[in-house]
């Protein structure tokens, strides 16, 4: 009964249900090897917002770096959402902040000191009314480590093609 009577209360406002990705970096499985997953909020402005929940933007070629005790998404772009409404000096593809707790950073700085490694994002989604940062420290492949992802993907594929006809 308790339960039920919470659900109504916090299900018209989004705070319940499923996490709904808003934008997903999808080379990013097929160009690194993930490693760790990590969760994090990003500071963004209004129209930023408007325009995630819009579906716009984009997280191909975006990394994190770590610079004076900050983390920031580089390379990830967040057209206007209105154009003609927006200031003059909007820059789509500006560093934004990722708020992270010093335990949190302590490990990342720890992640990107190591050779090879680079923390990749892989999709932005939203928790309740808030938008957050799913991303990955990562290993890059190698070209026949892509050969053979291709080649399991169509395995895969013709498998299910297969069982599907009998």
């Amino acid at each position: 009964m308790r339960l039920w009577l919470y659900e109504q209360r916090y299900a018209w406002c989004g705070m319940l249900g499923a996490m709904s990705d808003m934008i997903r970096n999808k080379k990013a499985h097929f160009t690194y090897e993930l490693l760790e997953r990590f969760d994090a909020g990003i500071e963004l402005s209004g129209s930023e917002v408007r325009a995630l929940r819009q579906g716009l933007g984009k997280l191909e070629g975006a990394h994190i770096v770590i610079r004076g005790g900050e983390a920031y998404v580089v390379g990830m772009s967040i057209p206007a959402y209105q154009p003609n409404n927006m200031s003059e000096g909007y820059d789509a593809e500006r560093p934004r902040r990722l708020l992270l707790t010093k335990k949190e950073l302590a490990t990342l700085v720890g992640l990107e000191a190591t050779k090879g490694l680079t923390l990749v994002p892989i999709s932005l989604y939203n928790k309740g009314s808030r938008i957050k940062l799913a991303f990955s420290s990562a290993r890059g492949k190698k070209k026949y480590d892509k050969r053979e992802s291709i080649k399991e993907r169509d395995t895969k594929r013709d498998v299910e093609r297969l069982m599907k006809r009998k």
